[in-house]
């Protein structure tokens, strides 16, 4: 989210690959291993249910102890899933999507390592930020609140420890869920756009002189606001002593997540467990570049609009190959006009829809 040396961009723009370049509005295929294209029974409203909220530090290694937003409800023997948020997010950026599915059952988010109020160690020889460190790191959350079968989510980047978690457990997955994750990053392009028309606007000390300054810059530059967002960018702030803020990730630890996770190509072989995979597509350059305001000049909304343009061309293979793996009962959805960082969000009601319409043994 912060795109200066004192705030790095990290959570905004992961870029928007295109399966293909899809009608607008939400679109559902089944897909893989032959399925029937079922997906389990409708949707169905359900009844009422209690959600308790605990907020955890769970120790997954030496020195490192993670923050873990648990969920559950009264609805006993329900489905567990866990959510692992995007580079630079945090627990509480599923702080609407987790208690709503905590109603069938439970749900869990994690602060991966580097970030939120997790421990920040500085990358060394005893720590590292690969893929492999943080699943190891979701595996040791799971052990310590004796956790059985899941649903694991990731959104953006955390669909390398979903793809990877569930070929080193197999047995520990029910099912999965992709939120805009269908792409092999080391073949992707740059994450930030080559045109400084399209430069995402750094803070400035006025905007970082206190908590409130804060979030009233990151609304002004945002697509959409919430509760969720809010509360994912105030568990990335350190408050210091005069009240101003700063990030709370060394730029050594986001560099480190980033270059690793761009280093890893998914292997969906292993993939045993039925997927849901939901892809986010701009509508038109406001969804992907807000902070241009409603009126910009003409030579910049052209350049926003060719960057567009190339993302609903470009990686459909990735999403292919992706499809392709997926075992039966496994399904695929888009949503456009819709913005990568918070489309399950603000479109929550549809994910729900989607989740419950999958049929996860």
């Amino acid at each position: 989210m912060f795109s200066s040396p004192t705030f790095p961009s990290a959570q905004r723009r992961h870029l928007l690959r295109a399966a293909a370049a899809l009608p607008a509005g939400l679109l559902l295929a089944s897909c893989g291993g032959g399925g029937d294209g079922g997906g389990g029974n409708p949707w169905l409203p359900l009844p009422p249910a209690t959600v308790k909220t605990t907020d955890r530090r769970i120790q997954v290694a030496p020195g490192v102890s993670l923050q873990v937003r648990d969920w559950q409800s009264d609805r006993l023997g329900g489905t567990t899933f866990v959510l692992l948020p995007g580079l630079g997010a945090t627990a509480s950026h599923f702080n609407s999507l987790g208690p709503a599915l905590a109603k069938r059952g439970r749900a869990i988010a994690i602060s991966c390592r580097g970030f939120g109020r997790s421990d920040k160690p500085l990358p060394d020889a005893s720590h590292s930020y690969d893929t492999d460190t943080l699943v190891n790191d979701v595996h040791e959350v799971l052990q310590a609140l004796n956790v059985g079968r899941i649903v694991l989510g990731g959104h953006s980047i955390a669909g390398n420890q979903v793809t990877r978690f569930a070929g080193r457990y197999p047995d520990r997955v029910r099912g999965l869920i992709y939120l805009d994750t269908t792409f092999d990053y080391t073949t992707a392009p740059p994450d930030e756009p080559d045109n400084p028309l399209l430069a995402e606007p750094d803070p400035t000390d006025a905007d970082l002189a206190s908590v409130a300054a804060a979030i009233a810059f990151f609304k002004r530059t945002s697509r959409n606001w919430s509760a969720p967002l809010e509360a994912d960018l105030l568990d990335k702030l350190d408050v210091q002593p005069d009240g101003s803020v700063q990030r709370g990730t060394p730029f050594t630890v986001l560099k480190a997540m980033s270059d690793a996770g761009h280093a890893f190509s998914p292997d969906y072989k292993p993939l045993r467990a039925p997927a849901l995979v939901v892809t986010a597509l701009p509508g038109d350059w406001r969804d992907m570049f807000p902070w241009l305001g409603p009126n910009p000049d003409p030579e910049t909304e052209k350049a926003a609009s060719d960057v567009v343009e190339l993302f609903l061309r470009v990686r459909p293979t990735d999403a292919d190959r992706l499809f392709a793996a997926l075992p039966a009962g496994s399904q695929r959805a888009t949503f456009r006009p819709a913005t990568h960082a918070d489309f399950f969000i603000e479109r929550e009601g549809e994910v729900l829809r989607l989740v419950d319409g999958m049929n996860w043994l």
